[in-house]
């Protein structure tokens, strides 16, 4: 899987960039950064040909994005603390905008709304057991990921990412048969805002159809709330009828649709945004 994106900073800004996702995209946005972040964006994405632009705003903040041309397309509720995160986008190329599969999503998300609620069981079948990942887990994971997803946004199919992810402020959740990796999902922790993003589900082929994504799911709410964490949110596959139906089921709320956002499995796709209060 070739993964040529960075990320670089931007005064106390965090930004990813590359041709492999096609945009620009503000991870993290410090007000001191606003308007020149607008502006650094802008220029990045006009001298590489990106066409797309994504950020993560305050709701208070978002004034200048809008006079620059950026549109809203999620919104997560008490993301900082007091005050909604708005996703935003500004698209250099309009047919960036078009969404592919549009039925198809229509129809997923539809579906994933009878199940809202409809959590399955935590009672993991005979057998396997859920655990916190170590580093020594790494290589097992990233072969996963690799059987798993074509294409990814981040390189977490490099086992060395997944150690420094570990490292970081990433936690690894997995189920195993035995010594048999079945199932793996992460959390990345935001401990000034208190939030996490839930990502990164994955379950081999050999496994699936067993709920792992439920369990791993509950279990990251579980400890985080413990652990002070008021928030989760994720950005999933819009294409994806499980892992829409789990996050539904799971008492999530759709916060909305980013249109062509995201390379994973093989292209470009459309994502949802999800959030819960824990």
């Amino acid at each position: 899987m070739t993964h040529n994106d960075v990320i670089m900073n931007h005064g106390s800004s965090v930004i990813q960039h590359g041709h492999f996702n096609n945009r620009v995209y503000v991870m993290k946005l410090a007000r001191e950064d606003i308007p020149d972040i607008i502006r650094l964006a802008d220029d990045l994405a006009r001298k590489e040909g990106y066409s797309k632009i994504f950020v993560k705003v305050p709701e208070s903040a978002q004034e200048p994005f809008s006079h620059a041309g950026y549109v809203s397309e999620a919104t997560v509720p008490l993301f900082y603390q007091d005050e909604p995160a708005v996703f935003m986008a500004k698209y250099l190329d309009p047919e960036r905008k078009n969404v592919r599969d549009a039925t198809i999503i229509a129809n997923t998300l539809s579906e994933a709304f009878v199940h809202a609620g409809r959590r399955a069981p935590h009672v993991l079948p005979e057998g396997f057991s859920l655990m916190h990942a170590h580093a020594g887990d790494a290589t097992e994971i990233a072969r996963l990921y690799q059987t798993v997803f074509k294409t990814y946004p981040f390189p977490i199919t490099d086992d060395e990412f997944i150690r420094k992810s570990l490292q970081d402020h990433t936690r690894y959740y997995v189920v195993k048969k035995s010594h048999i990796l079945a199932a793996v999902a992460s959390c990345e922790v935001d401990s000034s805002n208190r939030i996490i993003e839930v990502t990164d589900f994955a379950t081999s082929p050999l496994f699936r159809g067993r709920g792992f994504a439920s369990h791993l799911l509950h279990a990251m709410e579980t400890d985080m709330k413990k652990e002070g964490i008021r928030l989760a949110f994720t950005i999933c596959r819009a294409v994806s009828g499980p892992i829409n139906t789990v996050f539904a089921g799971a008492g999530y709320e759709f916060g909305g649709q980013l249109p062509n956002n995201t390379n994973i499995c093989g292209s470009i796709e459309s994502m949802n945004v999800w959030y819960k209060r824990l």
